[in-house]
């Protein structure tokens, strides 16, 4: 008797986490909908894009889906007039694995200005990287570059630390099921990180204004 109530208990518990993590999810996105755009010409002008990061080879070789769209769209909006800067984020751990590097080769070979391309080494995560815009690049408001599933994360951190940004949602490759499953425990995650351990970036720094520097 008393293992059929353990195993009732542990099965009620689990299923509460579930709903509970399933409604996170549902939550984030409802919350963060009126902030993504999908369609360029109703994106509002900002100066500054932020890029986020990922890799640009999938294992086995060819490109990977999520960060030739990422670049694709950083460049139709830096060409539409939509932004004047383009700041790449991502990660550089690793001497033979630099994501802003990566970036802003493809971005001049595409014709992008140098002067118009920044560079933060230290987006090691989405939560750096939003943060990092705002506190250490000194952008006030700015549109974040992404696949819509990580537009509605990053928007979500960028509210809850009282950041303005906007987020221009850029297609997603067709295989997502593994993708979309993983992004609902990164939104936990990002929940924990901002409501509990009220978490801090890696590293911060002086403060570096885009646009101060170019004047």
């Amino acid at each position: 008797m008393k293992l059929k109530k353990l195993i009732a208990y542990f099965f009620s518990l689990f299923l509460i986490i579930i709903l509970g993590i399933i409604g996170l999810d549902y939550w984030i996105s409802y919350k963060t909908a009126p902030y993504i755009y999908h369609d360029e010409n109703k994106l509002p002008y900002r100066a500054i894009g932020v890029v986020l990061g990922t890799s640009k080879y999938v294992r086995g070789g060819g490109i990977n889906g999520f960060y030739r769209n990422r670049i694709d769209g950083a460049i139709n909006l830096y060409w539409q007039g939509k932004v004047d800067y383009l700041l790449l984020s991502g990660d550089n751990s690793l001497l033979s694995y630099n994501e802003p590097i990566t970036m802003q080769k493809d971005l001049i070979k595409a014709g992008i200005p140098r002067e118009s391309i920044v560079l933060d080494y230290a987006g090691f995560r989405t939560f750096d990287s939003i943060v990092r815009a705002n506190k250490v690049f000194d952008a006030k408001d700015f549109t974040i570059i992404t696949q819509e599933f990580h537009c509605e994360r990053a928007i979500f951190i960028a509210l809850a630390q009282g950041i303005q940004a906007q987020c221009f949602a850029v297609p997603a490759p067709k295989s997502m099921k593994l993708v979309r499953i993983r992004e609902m425990f990164a939104r936990v995650s990002a929940f924990i990180d901002l409501y509990i351990l009220n978490k801090k970036p890696k590293y911060l720094g002086p403060v570096i204004p885009i646009i101060a520097n170019d004047n």
